[in-house]
């Protein structure tokens, strides 16, 4: 049935006047085009509705029931499409997101904060999982969006890097490497190494870059989170590699600290991004939140100036990585 509501409309103003001229004056169509809807309506109801004469407009039976009900069905439409187009504009109601452990830690507490202070009617919920966990969180919609590290294996997500931010070596300052500047990927060849397991998305990423400057090291513990890495490091089980965020503020050999971090060259990077379900509108508190987000990783130090699709291999010595 190939009914429109300005078919209905034009013969409830029939219906309410008693008049296809006044209805068209008051809807502002001409009384042809009255006409013609009210005969293509009944056309497809299969009904007389009205009974026309010189005279006068009287509804029929069937005319009469339809306006009836008709009347109420159509404010209640209106109201409805006015409390949904108010919908856009708002701005209230819980959010879910889910991020990776290291995100969570040094990058998710500063976009919570400036939610509350922003957006005081909303929620901020936060998820914090290991990388699979949470991109699994997205797919299923047990989440409005993700914020995770670039990784094969997300094309079925819609993604939107963020930031970049680089590789760093983790040692202790009795470590040969603490007295460099840089340490070149090379130089860790032979090297013990303490990482985060392949639940992290930079497991895949470091191994790669290993791989592809000829370092072959010796795994000696994989673990899930990053603080049990730089205690590892700390007893002298082995040097890390690690992303400059999850590099906690790490004191100087004055204040009692042993670690130190250091730039690895070439320069490699892994990138952050917003992830969300394809063909899915996020709600408008949502969309304010992903929105927000983006406004503070920009302010970091490692934004990216506009979002643009991650790379995967080094062009030269000078060239990033991204991941």
């Amino acid at each position: 049935m190939n009914i429109s509501l300005r078919q209905l409309k034009v013969f409830l103003a029939v219906a309410e006047l008693g008049s296809f001229s006044r209805a068209g004056e008051d809807i502002g169509l001409t009384q042809p085009a009255v006409s013609r809807c009210i005969r293509e309506l009944e056309q497809e109801l299969g009904l007389k509705l009205v009974d026309r004469t010189t005279r006068e407009v009287t509804l029929t039976e069937v005319g009469a029931s339809l306006s009836a009900t008709l009347a109420r069905v159509l404010d209640e439409l209106e109201s409805a499409l006015r409390d949904t187009h108010g919908l856009a504009e708002e701005r209230r109601g819980r959010v879910r997101v889910a991020s990776a452990p290291t995100i969570s830690a040094n990058l998710m507490p500063e976009c919570i904060s400036a939610c509350a202070a922003r957006y005081p009617d909303i929620t901020l919920m936060l998820r914090d999982q290991v990388q699979t966990l949470a991109t699994d969180s997205v797919r299923h919609g047990e989440v409005d969006f993700g914020v995770i590290v670039a990784s094969e294996g997300t094309d079925d997500l819609v993604g939107e890097p963020i930031m970049v931010e680089p590789f760093l070596v983790v040692c202790d300052r009795s470590h040969r490497f603490a007295k460099q500047a840089a340490v070149d990927w090379k130089a860790l060849n032979g090297e013990k190494l303490v990482l985060l397991d392949y639940a992290s998305g930079s497991r895949p990423l470091i191994d790669r870059a290993l791989a592809e400057h000829g370092a072959y090291c010796q795994v000696a513990q994989e673990v899930g989170h990053a603080i049990t890495v730089f205690r590892m490091v700390e007893a002298g089980i082995g040097i890390s590699i690690m992303p400059a965020l999850a590099l906690p503020a790490m004191p100087g050999p004055e204040n009692g600290g042993r670690l130190i971090a250091l730039p690895l060259v070439p320069q490699i990077d892994r990138t952050i991004m917003l992830v969300r379900r394809k063909n899915r509108t996020l709600s408008p508190a949502a969309q304010s939140v992903w929105e927000l987000i983006q406004q503070v990783t920009a302010a970091t130090p490692h934004a990216l100036a506009a979002p643009s699709p991650p790379t995967t291999r080094s062009e030269d010595s000078n060239s990033k990585n991204n991941n």
